[in-house]
């Protein structure tokens, strides 16, 4: 992906899932969706229809505007977006993103490569060492049989460029690969410029790997982020010579910095072409709590996921117990936030409860069998809980159904 272009996916596929009919296998949704296609579902009401909780429900109209907003910011700061696609796992969420401009989707593995390509997507990113031998031969059969795949991985260690040389022997196109630098304390990359020459003069040694960019991620510590950036800055001008590609790729940027990333990692010299390439996902639903926080369009991004309960039990006055627990919703970073119960507050979960304490002015709004829906605290640990989440307008009236691969 060294030249700029927008992501590939492939349209009649992902159409195809309108058309497979429902089952059993999607909890939620109304017993009397079973049999029918999305296609033919849509305009229904889930809850008119019998849906029988817990629910996860995107909104249309947030997903379609953060789509916007954040294409919107990346043109305007100079920068390509490559967005998480490990976040939702959802070649139709992700076929939004690269309507609007996204250059690749983004992953963690070769098995959520995978599944992206079994939709057509081209560019893949895999933000990750790739070091297992079946996934290195899988990642060179693509490349063998599609010309126009592309993908890039990452590289951190000399042993790591080796095994990947070994494995890839007698495929026809090289890997690419950007070396990855590493924030100390933080996740994987080189830790200093010597690791760094290290694996840049192993991967200019093999005959399997091509050297296309630097790479990085800056949240992985409560470090010192800019000085961290700075160092993949001073690292990929360094190496300007050594990169095998006339463009050069420069990649970081989850959902927490990436104004920080563009701001390190834009205004190249220029004799030297570099692609900024962010690949942050959440922006994507945004949430009630850590990206409400921490998001550089916080106020501007609105949360696109509501997780729905219905109240079982009021044991207490002041407590109800709601069909949401663990196994529906992210606890990883904050309790979900019950939405139209200012007075009230998630206090903890069960595998299939929450406990909800009710503020004086909620308790009425709270009787057994009243619906709540709830705010989410990072998605990525909420859409690996769903098989299909009903994608709703204003009046909760479906327009597709989006189906998940976990």
């Amino acid at each position: 992906m060294t030249a700029k272009s927008h992501a590939n996916v492939d349209a009649a596929t992902v159409a195809a899932l309108a058309h497979e009919p429902l089952d059993w296998r999607y909890k939620g949704l109304p017993v009397a969706w079973s049999g029918m296609t999305p296609a033919a579902l849509l305009g229904a009401d889930p809850f008119d229809a019998g849906a029988v909780g817990p629910l996860c429900t995107l909104d249309a109209a947030a997903l379609d505007h953060n789509v916007r907003a954040m294409a919107s910011w990346c043109a305007a700061h100079g920068v390509e977006l490559a967005p998480h696609g490990k976040t939702h796992m959802s070649p139709q969420l992700f076929a939004r993103q690269a309507a609007a401009g996204a250059c690749a989707v983004t992953v963690a593995t070769t098995s959520q490569a995978r599944v992206y390509r079994a939709f057509g997507a081209s560019p893949v990113i895999i933000a990750n060492g790739v070091v297992d031998e079946p996934g290195l031969r899988w990642l060179a059969s693509e490349l063998d049989a599609d010309p126009a795949f592309d993908v890039i991985c990452w590289v951190d260690s000399v042993r790591g460029v080796e095994l990947m040389t070994a494995a890839l022997a007698g495929a026809r196109r090289p890997l690419d690969v950007c070396v990855e630098v590493g924030m100390a304390g933080g996740r994987t990359g080189c830790r200093t410029d010597a690791d760094v020459d290290g694996v840049v003069a192993a991967v200019s040694a093999s005959d399997r790997l091509r050297l296309v960019g630097v790479a990085g991620y800056e949240a992985a510590t409560a470090g010192d982020v800019r000085g961290y950036l700075g160092w993949l800055r001073a690292t990929t001008l360094r190496l300007a010579g050594r990169f095998e590609s006339a463009s050069v790729i420069v990649s970081a940027g989850g959902s927490s910095y990436f104004d920080v990333v563009a701001e390190a990692l834009t205004a190249w010299p220029a004799d030297l072409s570099v692609r900024t390439v962010l690949r942050s996902g959440c922006y994507l639903t945004h949430d009630d709590g850590l990206y409400e926080r921490t998001s550089p369009l916080r106020g501007e991004l609105r949360p696109a996921l509501t997780v729905w309960g219905r109240v079982v039990s009021r044991p207490e006055p002041d407590l109800a117990l709601v069909t949401m627990g663990r196994r529906d919703v992210s606890f990883d970073a904050d309790l979900p936030t019950p939405r139209g119960l200012a007075a009230s507050v998630c206090e903890r979960l069960n595998d299939q409860h929450a406990y909800l304490r009710l503020g004086a002015t909620d308790r009425s709004s709270a009787e057994v069998g009243a619906w709540i829906g709830f705010g989410v605290s990072h998605p990525c640990t909420v859409f690996d809980k769903w098989q299909l989440i009903p994608l709703l307008d204003g009046d909760r009236r479906v327009v597709d159904l989006v189906r998940t691969f976990f």
